[in-house]
């Protein structure tokens, strides 16, 4: 080739450049000021309002030519129907819309594309079950094959794109709290009347702090063909969720976590019409645990469902689901045609106990960790929900024309519930968990239960539990949850044992218990999944099968049988004993118990929550000598209050229990006073006791005095208050007590006394008070004793109370008019003395 040739090639190139810079230039320069953008305003509303079949608002509209052309839209709003709503179906601030320049020449807007970023979209499903999609496919599709028939192509639905966008969930008028975020979304058309749908997101909540990278991805690719109604599109889908942690997902769907540990990955297949598809699924699991503890062999699973779904009806058929558990597998199938015809048939095929005992471990805590199981169950149980729930009567045939009416009645048909079948157990054991023999049961049958309204199986078996014969175990399981009621004999020892495994919290009554065995009569309910971890249902469910939390009532009977508590210096003797327990709290009536030398009966009342215990203790005699006695035991340097009162030092490593009662005795011993008919109300608390009212009759006398006892600490000795009166006092029991002979008229005392400390000589030292003395008629006779005191009509007498003795202050004897005062004290000491000083000659007042 010459230079001359390549010298005009080369010009031409740079002609070409010129020529295509300067076309751009008039392009750029030209064009737009001929572009009424308010016209196109109004065709791009047009466009989109024709496409969507919903009112679209645009605020505005601007142009850009580079790097491509495009309209850029502002607040663009799709107005939602009427019959769904007032919140608009999708809203995006900025929307971007690429053009063709040549169409646009020509006289046409064709937008092939829209991308919008940071958008909000409103799924709205109404209470009869429509969508708010339906009518936007219905309207789109219309559009559509107007389009075709009028061979307009503006009209076919562009490109859709969204990114980082939020798709929000609504239940009528209600904003459901689900949505999905980081959303990207792709919508086209690959031809006239089929769409194409690719969605990714993250589920998310709106009113929980959720770890989103928790919940998992959420991917969507959906083929969907155009028909008159949303119902009729053919439809094929692929759904799957993956990446999803069970914690944070309960607390997506149901709003709390239930403590639940595990990866779940799950796929959806759909195909068919709206209005019927058939559905296969896959949900698996792995590392599935409680949060407290991860077992040596995790509850996996990979269950693999598939069914026909009929939206309209709202019924599925043709259900089968598969999935190996262990070395077993279970098989569900059947139909759910609705109107209460259910038809459900599961099977087991050797599914281990142990998958079932780690299962309850999983959904529930309380169930001990190290508590194994073995055995298989295998069979099948049918339910059907179109057997009858309960009996009726079948209606009498009319008579014939002419005939007697007959007297006979068709006898109604018995009650039936809606499951058949059974279920058997081999070689079922438990064992460890604090077991300190395996429980084994060579063969459990579970039959059906026919008279249950509700799918429920039972079974009895026996178990050797160390008591006098088997002990007999009725067991019922349905889906409300579980009843088992154990009844005949069983030692302490296996008892506690079965009952910390099963993690029933009133064991602690029987900790502290030994002897041979109990008779128990048992029942224990519950749900499988406790009211604290349960999660929401939207099926009502009565009350008697929908237990909200665990609960065991019945009794427990005791006989020759031991109490040892941290509190008491020498073990309780039972004699016999009967354990209630009630939904509201454990009540242990009647105890007829000794302690030592003291018997007696009693009744205690714990209630549950936080209300305080409640005791009775009856008693035919008790003597405060023989009580100090018992509760020392050897510690005879010490008394019986400065023991009590030591023991309810915040220091003592078992305080005394909180609690509140009353103690009864026919006759109570206080060195030579025999108080009849004795009842003290007390209040004990750690820190102290309170004595509400003691009463008694005292030789014909009313004692009445109330009190309060505060324990010490590592610097302040314990102390306490008394105060009360003595009412129409026989004057020979008092005279008694102080060693001299009191005759006459009845007495009054009345006063108040504190003292502190633990030995008797802290006591006797440390008290302080005041005592007040009034009697009539009276006459006080022996060695050393005043002659105003040999015979008086009145005698008033104030005494104050310290130094270890109480000491006489401002008295009146009177005799007639004549009016002394004496002088004397009594020592505080056992036993007390008094003594009195005789004048010279008496006094006149």
């Amino acid at each position: 080739m010459t230079e001359d040739v390549q010298g005009r090639q080369l010009r031409r190139k740079r002609l070409g450049i010129v020529l295509a810079a300067l076309a751009a230039l008039l392009v750029v320069l030209i064009v737009p000021p001929l572009v009424s953008l308010n016209h196109y305003q109004k065709r791009v509303t047009e466009l989109m309002t024709a496409s969507l079949g919903r009112p679209v608002r645009l605020s505005g509209v601007r142009a850009r030519l580079l790097p491509l052309p495009e309209l850029v839209l502002s607040d663009l709003t799709v107005e939602e129907d009427p019959a769904y709503g007032s919140e608009p179906v999708l809203h995006a601030t900025t929307v971007k819309a690429p053009i063709r320049l040549l169409a646009l020449w020509r006289g046409r807007l064709e937008i092939s594309r829209i991308s919008v970023d940071e958008a909000s979209l409103n799924l709205v499903r109404t209470p009869e079950g429509r969508w708010n999609l339906e009518t936007l496919f219905g309207q789109a599709q219309a559009g559509v094959q107007a389009g075709i028939a009028s061979a307009r192509p503006g009209r076919k639905l562009p490109f859709l794109k969204a990114t980082n966008s939020r798709v929000n969930f609504k239940n009528g008028a209600e904003k459901m709290p689900f949505s999905l975020v980081e959303t990207d979304l792709e919508l086209w058309q690959d031809r006239a009347g089929e769409w194409r749908l690719e969605l990714k997101g993250q589920p998310a909540r709106t009113d929980l702090n959720l770890n989103q990278g928790d919940t998992g991805t959420v991917q969507l690719r959906a083929n969907l063909r155009g028909a008159a109604q949303l119902r009729q599109m053919p439809v094929q889908l692929d759904l799957q969720w993956k990446n999803a942690q069970l914690g944070q997902l309960t607390r997506l769907v149901f709003g709390r976590d239930p403590g639940w540990r595990g990866d779940l990955k799950g796929n959806l297949h759909a195909e068919g019409t709206a209005d019927t598809v058939t559905v296969q699924t896959q949900l698996k699991a792995t590392g599935v645990h409680r949060e407290e503890f991860a077992p040596a062999s995790m509850l996996d699973f990979d269950a693999n469902c598939g069914f026909v779904y009929h939206y309209s009806a709202h019924t599925a058929e043709k259900i089968e689901c598969d999935s190996p558990l262990g070395a077993g597998r279970a098989r569900l199938t059947g139909a759910l045609p609705g109107a209460g015809q259910t038809q459900l048939t599961l099977a087991f095929d050797r599914i281990p106990v142990a998958a079932g005992l780690d299962a309850l471990r999983t959904v529930r805590s309380g169930v001990s960790t190290s508590l194994e199981a073995a055995g298989t169950i295998s069979g099948s149980v049918a339910y059907d929900g179109r057997r009858t729930q309960t009996a009726t009567s079948a209606p009498e045939p009319a008579p014939k024309t002419g005939a007697k009416k007959s007297k006979k009645t068709t006898p109604a048909p018995a009650s039936q519930g809606p499951l058949s079948g059974s279920l058997i157990v081999d070689g079922f054991m438990l064992k460890n968990g604090g077991l300190s023999q395996p429980l084994t049961a060579q063969k459990i049958v579970l039959n059906a239960d026919p008279t249950a309204a509700r799918a429920t199986i039972a079974g009895t078996a026996n178990f050797a539990a160390g008591g006098s014969a088997p002990l007999a175990v009725n067991l019922r399981l349905g889906v409300w949850g579980y009843a088992i009621a154990a009844k005949g004999p069983l030692s302490l020892g296996r008892g506690r044992e079965l009952a910390h495994a099963a993690g029933w919290e009133a064991v602690a009554q029987l900790d502290n218990l030994s002897g041979d065995q109990a008779n128990v009569d048992l029942i224990a309910t519950g749900p499988w999944i406790p009211a604290d971890e349960t999660l929401p249902v939207t099926t009502p469910v009565p009350a008697e099968e929908n237990p909200a939390k665990d609960t065991v009532t019945g009794t427990v009977a005791l006989t020759d049988a031991n109490w040892k508590s941290g509190y008491l210096v020498n073990p309780v003797q039972i004699a016999q004993a009967t354990l209630h327990l009630e939904a509201d709290g454990l009540r242990w009536d009647p105890v007829a118990f000794s302690y030592g030398p003291v018997k007696g009966t009693a009744s205690l009342w714990l209630p549950a929550g936080d209300a305080k215990p409640h005791f009775d203790a009856q008693f035919a005699s008790l003597d405060a000598k023989t009580l100090q006695a018992a509760l020392l035991g050897a510690q005879t340097k010490a008394t019986l209050l400065s023991e009590l009162l030591n023991r309810l030092h915040p220091a003592q490593v078992v305080p005394w229990p909180t609690a509140e009662g009353t103690v009864k005795a026919d006759v109570l011993t206080v060195g030579p006073a025999a108080l009849k008919k004795a009842t003290v109300a007390l209040a004990i608390t750690a820190g102290g006791v309170t004595v509400e009212s003691l009463d008694a009759d005292l030789d014909g006398g009313k004692v009445h005095l109330n009190g309060e006892m505060t324990a010490g600490t590592a610097t302040a000795k314990p102390a306490y208050t008394l105060s009360g009166a003595v009412e129409n006092a026989n004057p020979a029991a008092v005279g008694q007590l102080l060693g001299q002979h009191w005759s006459g008229g009845a007495l009054h005392l009345d006063g108040h006394l504190a003292l502190a400390g633990y030995s008797a000589d802290d006591l006797a030292n440390s008290a302080k008070g005041a005592l007040h003395l009034d009697w009539k008629r009276g006459a006080v006779t022996g060695t050393s004793v005043p002659p105003a005191l040999g015979r008086f009509d009145h005698w008033t007498a104030d005494a104050a109370i310290g130094s270890g003795k109480i000491e006489l202050g401002k008295n009146v004897t009177a005799q007639g008019a004549k009016k002394s005062a004496v002088d004397g004290s009594v020592t505080l000491s056992l036993p007390a003395r008094a003594n009195f000083v005789v004048p010279n000659s008496g006094a006149k007042h």
